[in-house]
């Protein structure tokens, strides 16, 4: 089954129910067997993929990016959204808002980050000036702002190995290096969509601030909690955007396989 549009749920974003005539999809990649469901909405094909599996049982660390990304490659979506739980740095963005990120500073440790390798191939130096596709994220912030949800124009997320939470020590050199959010997904998820030529977003969600800015001890309860409470919105605002993107875009986000001559 081919799609057009790609859905890639976080923490907390485990199902597709708006989606109809759905079928369970097994994507054979060389880096591994990728289980994902497909289906239409309003007429469009879109896959849903569920980051951390099913029942949340892949911590971040050791999700398979690479096997992820090539799947949505190989089902023919153009344009993918991808959700993300994060804990905040900035006062301005708090609890229950989104962010349509726009940066990211990259602090994971063990994580293959490219699909080339060298030999058959080749190398890329992918171009990251504007990580997250321009396009997407500009009409992800409209149709947030439609909905009337408290909405934040860009940020930097900064990606930690995970699977524990950050210390106040980190947080506190995070902020001063420019950091707005944190979590533990974005890469190399958006690098590899960029190599792989997908014009791909990240819509983040503010479960909680940071330790040492949050006056308690960070639970992934406290995540999923939150999560809950903004299941409806996140649920609305992609069924929107499902609907009404354009498939097509102007932007650059393919330059990067065009350059090495692959995918």
């Amino acid at each position: 089954m081919k799609v057009d549009l790609a859905v890639i749920g976080g923490t907390g974003v485990y199902k597709a129910d708006m989606l109809e005539q759905v079928k369970d999809v097994e994507v054979e990649t060389p880096y591994g067997k990728v289980n994902l469901i497909a289906g239409f909405y309003k007429g469009r094909s879109v896959a849903f993929l569920a980051r951390h599996g099913k029942g949340h049982s892949v911590p971040p660390h050791l999700v398979n990016y690479r096997a992820n990304i090539m799947a949505l490659k190989k089902l023919g979506a153009k344009r993918v959204i991808a959700t993300a739980a994060v804990g905040s740095l900035n006062e301005k963005m708090g609890p229950k808002d989104f962010v349509i990120v726009d940066q990211f500073l990259d602090f994971t440790k063990s994580r293959p980050q490219t699909f080339f390798e060298g030999g058959p191939q080749g190398v890329l130096h992918v171009d990251v000036t504007d990580p997250y596709c321009r396009e997407v994220r500009q009409f992800l912030l409209q149709k947030a702002r439609e909905l009337n949800f408290r909405v934040h124009d860009g940020g930097s997320y900064v990606c930690t190995e995970g699977p524990r939470f950050e210390t106040p020590a980190e947080i506190k050199m995070f902020k001063v290096l420019g950091g707005d959010l944190v979590g533990m997904t974005s890469v190399p998820e958006v690098v590899l969509a960029r190599e792989a030529g997908l014009c791909y977003a990240t819509v983040a969600m503010v479960t909680n601030f940071a330790a040492g800015i949050s006056p308690d001890p960070l639970t992934h309860g406290e995540v999923l909690q939150v999560m809950n409470e903004l299941s409806a919105n996140i649920s609305q605002l992609i069924m929107t955007v499902l609907e009404t993107i354009p498939l097509e875009g102007n932007c650059t986000c393919g330059k990067g396989p065009g350059e090495a001559g692959k995918f």
